[in-house]
């Protein structure tokens, strides 16, 4: 699917109007009601650390506009920001339709490090920071296993990174399973679940700046190296025909991969099939070229993410559901929708 460079334009545009209307209108929402107008007012005073609009406003509104709602919201969007823009990675690297941002074990790794060191007390001198440690840690070993293995005996090739990855993602699945079941501290098993189901209801200032300074440095990366990945997509021989050195591409793509994805999970657990899905929908919108589609799938997979977690805290609250489940129970039918309703196109083919 083609579509025209203004089209395209427009798009992106739009997307970006839509994602900070959604903004303002999901901080209103939840068990207490805020006007919208108050949001914006509070927004700008807060921004530019001085009193633009005069104070008519509780301090518990501007306490939860502020520190409590916007920091969640603005970590949903570059959770699915990030999660989308690997997924279209991953399946550029693997050309498997079916690669998310936890194909090469990330996800597995990351759950393994965090509940380590949450039952065990591995990292515990970090205090808080333990977990996150323990599941950046995690995902940075399974990758470097997984891309170790996928490079030995015959060399490399797409099938054999997949099938290693599934391996060492069931090891460590295995080991964290293991360590969950033979634990004795219900309290310290309910922490380990956070990172077996997903949140960002931990987000706060501090740890917003950085994960987003890292998808725009690596989606700017990745999209100077456009051609090249539509190259690589279209096949191993006539990438190198047309010059590109996909052994140089491969490794960016996994380095970056694993770090932006190791970065997330660390922050808020294991958020599943958003990576999977968005990439789809955004070929779906925009094409394969991937000069339209890591914008298009940055911007749509967090739009996505924020409404899933509006939906997640607010559907039965007080009772939060985990956010995963919503990403599956939303994404999955509009997915099958799209698929069932255009023919569809992966890699340049049908």
């Amino acid at each position: 699917m083609k579509i025209k460079n203004s089209t395209f334009l427009f798009s992106i545009m739009a997307l970006i109007l839509i994602i900070i209307l959604s903004i303002i209108i999901t901080i209103t929402i939840g068990p207490v009601k805020i006007n919208p107008l108050d949001v914006w007012k509070i927004i700008i005073n807060n921004t530019f650390n001085k009193e633009i609009f005069q104070i008519q406003w509780a301090k518990s509104i501007e306490t939860i506009v502020w520190n409590l709602r916007l920091p969640r919201i603005l970590m949903a969007f570059i959770t699915g920001a990030t999660l989308s823009f690997v997924g279209v990675l991953m399946q550029a690297l693997t050309r498997n339709s079916l690669a998310n941002p936890y194909i090469l074990g990330i996800s597995s790794g990351a759950s393994a490090g965090a509940v380590a060191s949450i039952i065990l007390g591995i990292f515990g001198f970090l205090g808080y920071l333990g977990p996150s440690i323990g599941a950046f840690l995690g995902a940075i070993l399974s990758s470097l296993i997984v891309f170790k293995i996928a490079h030995s005996g015959s060399g490399y090739s797409s099938s054999k990174l997949v099938l290693t990855g599934v391996a060492v993602s069931a090891m460590f699945s295995s080991l964290t399973t293991f360590m969950v079941y033979t634990a004795k501290d219900s309290s310290k098993l309910r922490s380990a679940m956070f990172w077996m189901v997903g949140s960002v209801g931990g987000a706060k200032w501090n740890n917003i700046l950085l994960p987003f300074l890292l998808l725009i440095i690596s989606a700017t990366i990745m999209y100077i190296f456009n051609k090249e990945l539509d190259g690589i997509l279209i096949g191993e021989d006539t990438s190198k025909t047309l010059g590109i050195n996909t052994e140089l591409i491969r490794k960016i793509i996994i380095i970056i991969s694993t770090l932006l994805t190791g970065f997330i999970v660390s922050l808020t657990g294991i958020i599943g099939f958003i990576g999977l899905i968005i990439p789809h929908i955004s070929r779906q919108a925009v094409g394969s070229t991937h000069k339209k589609l890591i914008p298009f799938s940055i911007l749509s997979g967090g739009l996505f993410l924020i409404w899933a977690d509006t939906f997640a805290r607010t559907a039965f609250s007080p009772e939060e559901i985990p956010i995963g489940v919503i990403t599956s129970f939303l994404g999955v039918p509009f997915f099958l929708y799209l698929l069932r309703k255009n023919s569809y196109s992966f890699g340049g083919k049908k």
